[in-house]
């Protein structure tokens, strides 16, 4: 997993936002945190939001654990170790957005899903 790849990617979608937060950067849309990304080495790299059907499913996957602090709400944390190639760690990170995205009001909602085409995974 690469930082500069996963800045990149999570910038690409519609309303993203980046902002430091607790010596980190976390994604936003609205304000509403969908990613958190570690720029210098630590215990977790990455944390996401996902369903809660694939929480538990995920966090059997070796490199992934509950997210410190966020597990309750379904986060997840990927530890320096993970090994997640992009094309599985881009569809986590779009259902992370959405899910985030789904909170909001419906008319920003849709102000955001029209703005732009997905990003690709590359």
């Amino acid at each position: 997993m690469s930082l500069s790849w996963v800045r990149s990617f999570c910038r690409q979608l519609p309303g993203a936002t980046e902002e430091m937060k607790w010596e980190k950067l976390a994604f936003c849309i609205d304000g509403k945190i969908f990613a958190i990304l570690s720029l210098e080495p630590d215990d977790v790299m990455l944390c996401f939001k996902c369903p809660p059907e694939a929480f538990g499913e995920l966090t059997e996957l070796p490199g992934i654990i509950q997210a410190p602090y966020f597990a309750r709400r379904e986060w997840v944390a990927l530890e320096p170790t993970a090994a997640l190639p992009r094309n599985l760690l881009a569809p986590l990170l779009r259902t992370s957005y959405e899910l985030v995205l789904a909170k909001l009001p419906r008319y920003r909602q849709a102000q955001l899903r029209g703005a732009t085409a997905s990003p690709t995974a590359e």
